[in-house]
């Protein structure tokens, strides 16, 4: 039986998608870094019309700008929006090129099951699909957890047979460059210091992801409290309570507070009292931030 290699595939432009990005804090910010770095390599047509209508010819640096290799790679700790972001920048590149295409997020099963040559041609079945799907438009492929993947080779206890499947990871990034920005990789971790360093090189960007700031937070809260009657003083202390000064050097993840804070603030509201700030600061006090992967 075939292995289901894929957890989504997710046409895009979508508009879900859209409305998830409008919600995740720091957004912008985050899609504008990616798109300046990779959007050379992505318009290679405009890139190419550009220089003829203000050099009136193709200026010979243009290959070595459009040769890059299309790979981002989002690190961070656990519940700080890798997979979010990934699938958003993905979205707002193909509504900035105005291309159709697909998000297509990859499974650990790739791994296979441990037989002879699996892994590495899972991955290769795994690009044959990117391509396939980039043919009419643009097609992003992410790499959850790429440390499982893409390991580094410079380990004595990495089994050969891993070692296969990173070469094959490799040889398919360098093939796409041929797509012209038509195809991107992106891989998360929170672990870059095991990812291979020869992939770690082809990245075109990799993008930091930190737990949120104190403005972060505050921007966070007032999005998803809005219509919630909370003061001024309230709010800012929400944002002290979920800081790193109040919890040994932890501040809480994206996650803590969408996923654990805020339903468990309204689970001890619903369904007879209105949610509060006093309900919220209850909560936080039987609850600390996950913690952070060494």
């Amino acid at each position: 039986m075939a292995t289901n290699i894929f957890d989504n595939f997710t046409e895009i432009p979508n508009r879900e998608i859209q409305q998830r990005a409008a919600a995740l804090v720091g957004f912008r910010q985050r899609f504008e870094h990616v798109h300046f770095n990779l959007r050379l390599l992505l318009d290679p047509a405009g890139l190419r019309e550009w220089s003829q209508q203000h050099h009136g010819v193709e200026l010979p640096v243009l290959s070595s700008l459009t040769d890059r290799y299309p790979l981002v790679i989002l690190e961070g700790d656990v519940g700080t929006g890798k997979t979010a972001s990934a699938e958003a920048i993905a979205d707002q590149i193909a509504r900035e090129l105005n291309r159709t295409g697909y998000f297509i997020k990859l499974s650990t099963r790739v791994r296979g099951e441990g037989l002879h040559g699996q892994m590495a041609q899972l991955v290769n079945d795994a690009f044959d699909r990117l391509k396939k799907e980039s043919k009419e438009g643009i097609a992003f492929l992410l790499i959850d957890e790429a440390d499982a993947i893409a390991t580094t080779r410079s380990t004595d206890q990495m089994h050969q047979e891993e070692k296969a499947a990173v070469n094959t990871l490799i040889q398919q990034i360098d093939d796409l460059r041929k797509l012209k920005g038509r195809a991107v990789v992106m891989m998360s971790t929170n672990r870059l210091h095991l990812l291979d360093e020869a992939i770690v090189r082809r990245a075109a960007v990799v993008m930091k992801f930190e737990r949120p700031t104190v403005e972060e937070r505050r921007e966070l809260f007032q999005y998803e409290l809005k219509g919630l009657k909370i003061s001024g003083k309230d709010l800012e202390e929400l944002v002290q309570l979920t800081g790193s000064e109040r919890n040994g050097g932890v501040s809480y993840s994206f996650s803590d507070l969408r996923l654990r804070l805020l339903p468990a603030a309204i689970a001890q509201a619903y369904p007879t009292r209105p949610l509060t700030a006093a309900i919220l600061k209850e909560v936080l006090m039987h609850m600390q931030p996950s913690p952070t992967i060494k």
